[in-house]
């Protein structure tokens, strides 16, 4: 029986859509520019705000939005001082400086559970060294499979973790992770803020378990493809170490990360890919500074820097000032607009159909004497329906009642009666009064 050579198509290597979708997006950070890396505390910003395209983007690309932002003239005017980053180093080496043993006996008294405590030299702290990214990730793979296989108690410092996010890969680095005897891991969190009296700051605990969360779908993914699928072995509570009181002593506390694992999760699933963004730009579209000979100064002008910036929509809202390098220039560019968006997330969601402060103000004006004076009825930005009938949409109604109370309670009050300025004094007054 002979066969005839298969004459169909072949299929494209795999790697021709990475390789391509690489291609695209050195274009876009211009040449020579190395991508910047994304971290767990910018990933956990961008799964905050999902909705926004522009982010999803730059950070998918590499793009320095710290430099992007000063070149368009609105520098980020937010990040950790010197002080801290020193402090937070030297903590971390102390909490570390015992190969690991202390980390692990923190970790051992918040478990409770009756196993023996891990004696001196009992930890085994493996070599991650290797070369680039990829090497670095496939080695973290293989010690913690040797580790999990050893059954004795390991730390991994400084694993390189990789999650995929918009359909490009994000290298984390985590400060730890230990393989307990049986074979489950935990994240370990090493932060320099201070817990006094047993008590640390609420909102630096959260912001601390939204990024370990980060790093805890990572190790999610990496237990699905190494060790049978069984993601169970990744627990869901972290230890947080952090000084005590105002020493350098090492406390931690088990911190449960099951709530902001599963936001965070659902909200990267909703991330629009990175490839679909970038097809949609206009040709020609680049965000390259084109930076002088001191590798520093950016020569582009703004005008064009803006122009491809906008090309992206934005989703902004006051929290991206704490977690954006372009959130100064997005606010203005709102504000520019009247977007209400620009008043926070909450007011957005509670006026509906209308984005614009003219829209707001127009719908609550309209039936009201000032609306009656200003002779407009149309609503720009609001439902079309809401127009024919103002009483189908209920947030037009809530806003014309809060202006007639308002109108109200203006008449009511009291007409304030001007204070004559007191006349000056006589140059004789004065040397009399001496």
């Amino acid at each position: 029986m002979t066969t005839s050579p298969d004459s169909r198509p072949t299929a494209p290597p795999a790697t021709a859509a990475p390789t391509a979708l690489r291609q695209r997006l050195a274009e876009l950070r211009g040449p020579g520019r190395p991508p910047r890396p994304l971290d767990a505390r910018a990933l956990a910003a961008l799964a905050a705000n999902p909705g926004c395209r522009r982010r999803v983007l730059l950070d998918g690309a590499g793009v320095d939005k710290g430099a992007l932002a000063t070149a368009l003239g609105s520098p980020a005017a937010f990040g950790q001082s010197q002080f801290a980053i020193v402090r937070g180093h030297s903590f971390e080496a102390r909490a570390k400086a015992d190969g690991g043993t202390e980390l692990v006996r923190l970790l051992h008294e918040r478990l409770r559970d009756g196993t023996p405590a891990p004696e001196p030299g009992s930890v085994d702290v493996p070599d991650l060294t290797a070369g680039g990214p990829e090497g670095r990730t496939a080695r973290t793979a293989l010690a913690l499979r040797e580790a999990t296989a050893a059954g004795r108690w390991a730390l991994l410092d400084h694993p390189l973790l990789a999650l995929p996010v918009s359909g490009t890969p994000a290298f984390l680095e985590p400060d730890a992770v230990v393989v307990h005897p049986d074979g489950s891991w935990t994240v370990v969190e090493i932060k320099s803020f201070p817990v006094i009296d047993g008590a640390a700051d609420p909102g630096k605990v959260g912001a601390a378990a939204r990024q370990a969360a980060v790093y805890v779908l990572a190790l999610e993914e990496l237990a699905a493809r190494t060790a049978g699928g069984d993601t169970a072995r990744v627990r869901h509570e972290i230890l947080l170490v952090c000084p005590k009181d105002f020493a350098n002593v090492p406390v931690a506390e088990l911190v449960d990360v099951r709530k902001p694992r599963a936001t965070t999760r659902r909200q990267l699933a909703r991330l629009a890919r990175v490839e679909d963004i970038a097809a949609a730009l206009p040709a020609g579209t680049t965000f390259d500074l084109r930076p002088a000979e001191d590798g520093g100064t950016a020569t582009r002008p703004a005008e064009e820097l803006a122009a491809a910036v906008e090309a992206v929509d934005a989703a902004y809202a006051p929290e991206c000032l704490a977690a954006c390098e372009l959130a100064f220039h997005c606010r203005a560019r709102a504000r520019s607009e009247g977007a209400v968006a620009a008043l926070g997330r909450g007011l957005r969601g509670e006026l509906g159909g209308l984005t614009t402060v003219e829209s707001v103000l127009a719908a609550a004006l309209d039936g009201t004497a000032g609306g009656a004076a200003a002779g407009g009825h149309a609503v720009p930005g609001a439902p079309a329906d809401a127009a024919a009938d103002p009483a189908a949409d209920p947030t037009v109604v809530a806003l014309r009642r809060a202006a007639a109370l308002r109108s109200e309670a203006l008449a009511l009050a009291p007409v304030p009666v001007p204070v004559a300025a007191p006349a000056p004094a006589l140059a004789g007054t004065e040397a009399a009064c001496r």
